[in-house]
């Protein structure tokens, strides 16, 4: 049975909404990360970068959320667009769009607005800038069209969902109001019982809700290690 390295963040969620869409079996396997749980060698094994998700398939051990998505996608053949190389190419777009920009920016946004040990206004301005920015592409896309590929649910949605679904805690409160088009696919998604069921995964486990110290150092290392 495929293995599933996971946490209540967004990017492993949005793997949980694929496994959860698809009823492709799964045991889900807890990774704490304020308690350092990413840091362990059997951990380090399967992701040397110490990161959540990541999927053991047999011999096949995958890591980073698009990745894991695409090849999940292709091993059912589920929540793919046509067998075309401009729908490939549009697929492989917008899923390393999410992968490069609106999931980097959003999670430095959300960090130096609520964890950093010091306000700094530049960076605050600046992540909060891409990452509105980010989402403001996404919401153009999504004006014309109900999904991101056009009329057809895939994986390019379910990763725009993981991150989309908290533009509040990414841009504060009224963050959605620039982004009408985007809500409404985010409040669809989020509707269907396999999203349901992939938001409270993170339920199964009792993960540390503290962000103390030793979660900071669990998860920030740069906060116990100067190198610039």
């Amino acid at each position: 049975m495929l293995k599933f390295y996971y946490s209540g963040a967004p990017n492993p969620t949005k793997v949980a909404l694929f496994l959860e869409e698809s009823g492709l079996p799964y045991e889900a396997i807890p990774v704490d990360t304020r308690k350092g749980d990413q840091h362990k060698p059997d951990f380090l094994a399967i992701n040397p970068n110490a990161k959540v998700p990541a999927i053991v398939d047999g011999d096949a051990v995958v890591f980073d959320s698009s990745a894991i998505l695409i090849y999940l996608a292709e091993k059912t053949g589920k929540f793919l667009p046509a067998k075309t190389d401009k729908a490939r190419g549009e697929l492989l777009s917008w899923m390393f769009f999410v992968s490069s920009g609106v999931g980097p920016y959003s999670g430095q946004s959300v960090h130096f607005r609520m964890y950093a040990p010091e306000k700094i206004s530049y960076a605050i301005n600046r992540y909060a800038f891409e990452a509105q920015r980010h989402f403001g592409i996404l919401e153009a896309r999504l004006a014309k069209q109900k999904y991101m590929l056009g009329d057809t649910y895939t994986i390019v949605d379910m990763n725009v969902w993981g991150w989309a679904r908290l533009i509040p805690n990414v841009l504060g409160e009224g963050g959605w109001a620039k982004f009408p088009n985007l809500k409404r696919m985010v409040d669809e998604i989020s509707a269907r019982p396999a999203a349901q069921k992939a938001v409270t995964l993170k339920d199964r486990h009792q993960f540390k809700a503290e962000m103390d110290d030793v979660a900071k150092k669990a998860m920030f290392g740069h906060m116990s290690q100067q190198v610039a």
